[in-house]
């Protein structure tokens, strides 16, 4: 099993939602996150003052899956958030040693 976790914009949350829909998702775990990378945050213009944001929001996806579903599912996740521009985000993909679920104990495979 693997952890598939995605940091990507907001904007491009309902386009990956369904994109992930699409290659047989049906759990996962969405956060509204803060951060930021390379860019260290940006700078705004409000009512004519300039200000820096630090913390950049971001959501932030993480989905259980079979070592097989593992490369569509990040598939998925780059072709929709993608738009070219600084600060798409990040895909990372971690081994799973077990799940359980807690309702009912099931194990690994069963519990996905």
């Amino acid at each position: 099993m693997k952890l598939v976790t995605a940091v990507i914009k907001p904007h491009k949350w309902e386009d990956t939602r369904a994109a992930l829909e699409t290659v047989g998702v049906t759990g996962m775990t969405v956060s509204e996150v803060s951060g930021y990378g390379r860019q260290k945050g940006h700078t705004e213009v409000y009512r004519g003052a300039e200000y820096d944001i630090a913390l950049v929001p971001k959501i932030r996806v993480e989905i259980v899956v079979n070592d097989e579903d593992a490369d569509a599912v990040v598939n998925a996740v780059v072709a929709s958030a993608a738009t070219g521009r600084i600060g798409d985000g990040k895909v990372w993909v971690v081994p799973v040693e077990s799940v359980v679920r807690v309702r009912t104990g099931d194990l690994d495979d069963a519990a996905i």
